[in-house]
């Protein structure tokens, strides 16, 4: 399986944002992960009011199906975050963290969608994703 991001120089800079405008998969398996919250094991919510910690615990509950499943972030193809109450400024919480989850991965398209609420109250964000691997 090959997989290359799309970035066409006659659009604006994606990757400057944390995300790429595209992902080209040939071949593989899909995995389509659910949206993953600020739950950890004991479904305690990880840091209650805090959109950085609530985002971290998020990418690492995705990283974590993406190891069961035998993929990494880099098989990452598409990512929907889900956002209460979003204004721009969230974007300068929320970006950083998705690109510690990446490293230096090219990371995949993202769309994000401010929302009035959650599946319950003290979620602030919530992450989807599609993979694909060989």
């Amino acid at each position: 399986m090959t997989m290359e991001r799309i970035n066409p120089d006659s659009l604006y800079d994606a990757m400057s944002y944390g995300f790429s405008h595209a992902s080209l998969q040939d071949g593989g398996k899909t995995i389509h992960l659910a949206g993953q919250v600020a739950w950890d094991a004991n479904h305690n919510v990880v840091g209650p009011d805090d959109l950085a910690a609530q985002t971290r615990q998020v990418l690492d509950n995705l990283r974590a199906v993406l190891v069961a499943a035998g993929a990494t972030p880099s098989d990452v193809v598409r990512l929907r975050t889900y956002v209460v109450d979003h204004r721009p400024e969230k974007l300068g919480i929320i970006v950083p963290e998705i690109a510690k989850f990446y490293g230096e991965v090219d990371p995949a398209p993202n769309t994000l969608v401010g929302v009035a609420a959650l599946a319950l109250p003290d979620f602030l964000i919530e992450i989807e994703a599609t993979a694909a691997i060989s």
